[in-house]
């Protein structure tokens, strides 16, 4: 939902705009293929420092006029350990494209967010938003200790690597880029971001801090109660009635403690509003976090008419958001807006065909051959099962990859003319939405958050 406007219209104000660099190789697919409305992707692409790169790109999915309403997305291709040249070009042209944008028209600052969990995809997804001059990364559903070596080596346009985890596996693997070769020419050293990890422990903070090795910028805190995914609680999960993780004070931060590190943090789930703020600074935070707040505004890439469902149904008092622990792919808890005729709808659920099509949350694992294979809780039961994966992990498994593309209407269309249905997440308080017009912008947000609060 975060993307190059909502990123752009929120650096505009003075803040970090952040894009979400998740599967940014579809999105820009499936946008050429709806013909580039406006033209801004291929205005983007036009400044690409390798221009033959960008045009393999245009010729592959650029559709003029845009495709026919019942005409699937042509597939990119798929994360894996072994990756080729034009996957590695799309996913460095695709976030080039988005980070260029977002830093249009002024001179605030822009990041990009990213998952752990999603290695295979790091590399060059990062070093594309590098070439756009990123200005930080953010990534979480993880431990992000190898990113700061990362960014060194892709800063000076050297071969880079990080580690994949492959389930069963002894032998260590890794996935890579190499800048030279991928380009075909030697460039100048690029500007290295700042690293903001995304945690939910102190410990977890502490352990990053240790080593300049691993050593983040600084740190963004998540509570349980923010959108997308979370932390699972730690020790054994027990579940309230309503078949949500319980929380309790193990799962509680000691912002003492991530203060006395000395490194700048922000404070994220349920700190959107005036009073979040001031509490976050009280804390010694440098800043809170916002998401569920601007996904909801104007310039969100929400598909609009869910974007105005989900305000109506908030101010209505009828919108309910589960932490769910089985949602995701991932294994994470995930939050899950609950609306008819979403995936969060159970007869919408039942009614979709199990499919793996994506593969961005898919896990490798080591065969019995000793090769590496890939699986995903959400395919077919009986192939999960047949790649060694319990049949208890696949029950209610959302596809989170084709839900959360058809929420910004980027939704897979099946030649027999069934359409991807949307998957919603937000963060369970949705208090922010006090004393804000009913269809704000991202400005009217920041506005609201800093009123009265003397912090600019």
């Amino acid at each position: 939902m975060s993307g190059w406007r909502l990123a752009r219209a929120v650096a505009g104000t003075g803040q970090l705009g952040v894009v979400s660099g998740t599967a940014l190789d579809v999105t820009l697919a499936r946008r050429l293929q709806q013909g580039d409305p406006g033209g801004h992707l291929r205005r983007a692409l036009a400044r690409f420092p390798v221009p033959e790169i960008a045009e393999r790109v245009l010729a592959r999915y650029f559709v003029t006029g845009g495709a026919v309403d019942d005409r699937p997305y042509r597939p990119v291709p798929r994360l894996g350990l072994r990756r080729g040249q034009a996957a590695d070009e799309l996913a460095v042209v695709a976030n080039f494209a988005e980070v260029l944008l977002a830093k249009e028209g002024h001179d605030g600052l822009i990041g990009v967010n990213y998952l752990e969990k999603i290695q295979m995809a790091t590399p060059a997804a990062v070093y594309g938003a590098m070439l756009a001059g990123v200005d930080y990364v953010l990534m979480g559903a993880g431990i992000p200790a190898e990113i700061p070596r990362l960014l060194d080596d892709l800063a000076a346009q050297r071969d880079a690597e990080i580690s994949v985890t492959v389930a069963g596996g002894e032998t260590p693997h890794t996935v890579g880029l190499d800048p030279v070769a991928l380009l075909g020419r030697s460039f100048a050293p690029l500007a290295r971001p700042r690293l903001l990890a995304i945690v939910s422990s102190h410990v977890l903070a502490a352990y990053l801090a240790r080593s300049a090795v691993t050593r983040p910028y600084g740190f963004v805190i998540e509570s349980p109660a923010a959108g997308g995914h979370s932390a699972p609680p730690r020790g054994r999960v027990r579940l309230d009635e309503a078949g949500e993780p319980v929380y309790g004070p193990r799962d509680e931060v000691d912002l003492g403690k991530v203060a006395a590190l000395g490194l700048p943090f922000w404070l994220a789930g349920g700190y959107g509003t005036p009073d979040g703020l001031v509490r976050a600074l009280e804390t010694g935070a440098a800043g809170i976090q916002v998401g569920s707040a601007f996904a909801l505004c104007r310039e969100s890439g929400l598909d609009d008419e869910l974007r105005r469902r989900l305000l109506r149904d908030a101010a209505d008092g009828d919108l309910e958001i589960r932490n769910d622990p089985q949602a995701s792919p991932a294994g994470f808890p995930f939050k899950v807006a609950q609306v008819p005729g979403t995936l969060s709808d159970a007869g919408v659920y039942a009614e979709r065909p199990r499919l793996c099509d994506l593969g961005h949350l898919r896990t490798p694992y080591q065969k019995p051959d000793g090769g590496v294979g890939y699986r995903c809780p959400a395919e077919p039961v009986e192939i999960y099962v047949r790649k060694g994966g319990r049949v208890e992990e696949t029950a209610r498994r959302r596809c989170l990859c084709n839900g959360l593309l058809a929420a910004i209407g980027l939704g897979q269309r099946r030649p027999n003319g069934y359409l991807e249905p949307p998957l919603l997440t937000l963060g369970q308080d949705i208090g922010f939405l006090s004393g804000l017009p009913d269809d704000y912008s991202a400005a009217d947000l920041v506005d609201r958050i800093l009123q009265g609060t003397g912090a600019r």
